[in-house]
């Protein structure tokens, strides 16, 4: 779950896949300039529209956050809770693509090794060292099915993780942000609210073939802090849809 303000005591609950359809608007536009397009292009697509499919049915009830009376984000999840869904999320892709599962896989075990959960836990630890086992294996066994070249996998997972966190700036309005190690950017991308406000977003340097990118998503609004799960779970049922469409466009030049 993602929390977008809006205003002071309201906030648009973004569940994980609405978020994870963004990433696939965004790698479609992708392939501009120095740039070049995914590929294979409708199998990495799939995966980052993809790509939080395991956390689908969680958003429908997630759980409180008892420190804030919101949902809880997803980095805030209970790390069991997080493992589970993070090895279900390529099995639930097996039967549409597995070059997509294989793709989400290695973007759920890039997410572990980047960010390693800080805790003494042995339980905790030797979970996450079991769910790295086992997508390895998944990962090895898909990529020489599909006779996968390495170089290629590990660009297409550095491609899914860029539109991720380009993704988690837009949705969550969390700007400005730099997203590192974009494959051919020669450096980070840079993320920045435009002078219009809320609707526009600056993308420098620009990645996408059109000269303006309109991405869309929804969400549930939610007014006010909640006591307890129960509480929350009725308000999300009772909640507003929100349809939200931002432009993300070049830096002036």
């Amino acid at each position: 779950m993602l929390l977008r303000p809006d205003g002071d005591d309201a906030v648009i609950a973004v569940g994980q896949a609405a978020h994870a359809w963004v990433s696939g608007q965004l790698a479609r536009a992708w392939g501009g300039g120095r740039f070049p397009p995914p590929s294979p292009r409708e199998e990495v697509c799939l995966g980052a529209e993809q790509h939080d499919v395991g956390m689908a049915l969680w958003d429908l009830e997630p759980a409180l956050d008892p420190e804030t009376g919101l949902p809880a984000p997803f980095y805030r999840m209970d790390r069991r809770t997080h493992l589970t869904l993070w090895e279900q999320a390529p099995r639930r892709l097996l039967t549409q693509s597995r070059y997509a599962a294989l793709l989400v896989s290695l973007h759920g075990t890039g997410l572990y090794e980047r960010f390693p959960p800080r805790t003494d836990d042995p339980e905790i630890l030797a979970a996450v060292d079991a769910y790295l086992a086992g997508q390895r294996g998944l990962q090895t066994r898909l990529a020489a099915e599909l006779g996968a070249p390495e170089d290629e996998l590990r660009r297409n997972q550095a491609l899914l993780a860029a539109w991720d966190d380009l993704s988690l700036a837009v949705c969550q309005a969390a700007l400005p942000r730099t997203v590192p190690d974009v494959p051919s950017a020669g450096g980070p991308v840079a993320v920045t609210a435009a002078a219009d406000g809320d609707r526009g977003v600056i993308v420098d340097p620009w990645p996408f073939a059109a000269d303006q990118v309109e991405v869309r998503f929804e969400g549930r609004r939610l007014a006010g802090r909640f006591a307890d799960a129960r509480a929350l779970r009725d308000a999300l049922e009772r909640a507003e849809h929100v349809a939200l469409r931002l432009e993300l466009h070049p830096a002036a030049r």
